[in-house]
């Protein structure tokens, strides 16, 4: 793992996030590329008309301090950062930063849930998985000395997710993680026998190339179900895979991907599934 991207607003999120990446960092001799994009516009940069030139390079100047002021931290020492200032918000532009370096992961941070209020949907953090063709982390809370040591991925293994699911086992091998693949099944509709089960499962490992074990979990929801899962097996991350033009909306069915990463206590790896 060469290259890490973390986008930060200097939230606290962002730290929790920043200091994951470091982990990773000073475990795989990584380069962090610590990306801010500023509050301005492209007509802010651009024109003359009720605004004045130096009011934006009084800003800019401003963003660029509290940017570098944000980097002193302690606990970056003998790690390699980069930063990266970018005009205003485009959040394609994060998958277009980790595409120019070279980076193979995105880490950033999330509030999740708060309450009844899922702050998730919608915010920064799935406006970037969107466009993410790397693998994201999100993170919400501090873990000052991460690690994956058991990565479990939760899939419907239909034919679809095979890339995303290739990805996530590359992922887990980067990391050295022991890799569970799990398939929740729950009662209604969705309900597969055994037998279904088990062969829509040998059919997608078939595709894949893949001869992991799968088992068959089940529970009353798929949140639940991967929850629950991930908890008892001792987790340290959850992957799930995700289309990017939908983003976590469209995980499984409805709005399950955004509810595991709300209300996941671990951090959330989402793959982008591909055509």
């Amino acid at each position: 793992m060469k290259k890490i991207v973390v986008p930060v607003d200097f939230s606290q999120q962002s730290e929790y996030a920043l200091q994951v990446a470091v982990s990773l960092a000073k475990r795989y001799g990584s380069e962090i590329l610590v990306l801010h994009m500023l509050e301005l516009n492209q007509a802010m940069i651009t024109s003359n008309e009720g605004v004045h030139p130096e009011q934006t390079v009084f800003l800019i100047k401003m963003a660029e301090k509290r940017f570098k002021d944000f980097l002193e931290k302690p606990y970056l020492k003998g790690v390699e950062v980069t930063p990266i200032i970018k005009h205003y918000k485009v959040f394609s532009e994060v998958n277009e930063v980790a595409k120019d370096h070279g980076a193979e992961l995105i880490v950033m941070g999330s509030h999740g849930a708060d309450g009844l209020t899922e702050i998730f949907v919608g915010s920064n953090a799935e406006k970037v998985v969107r466009n993410a063709e790397v693998p994201v982390i999100v993170v919400k809370g501090e873990m000052t000395d991460f690690r994956i040591e058991r990565f479990v991925f939760a899939c419907d293994f239909k034919l679809e997710s095979v890339s995303a699911f290739i990805r996530a086992k590359a992922f887990s091998e980067l990391l050295s993680a022991e890799l569970n693949l799990v398939y929740i099944n729950t009662p209604g509709d969705d309900f597969l026998s055994a037998s279904d089960a088990y062969e829509r499962i040998n059919k997608f490992l078939h595709k894949a190339n893949s001869s992991d074990e799968v088992v068959i979990h089940n529970d009353y929801s798929v949140e639940k179900g991967v929850l629950n899962y991930s908890e008892k097996n001792g987790a340290d991350a959850i992957g799930i895979p995700t289309h990017g033009r939908k983003g976590l909306a469209h995980f499984f069915m409805g709005s399950i991907g955004e509810d595991i990463a709300n209300h996941s206590k671990i951090p959330v790896v989402t793959f982008k599934i591909t055509d």
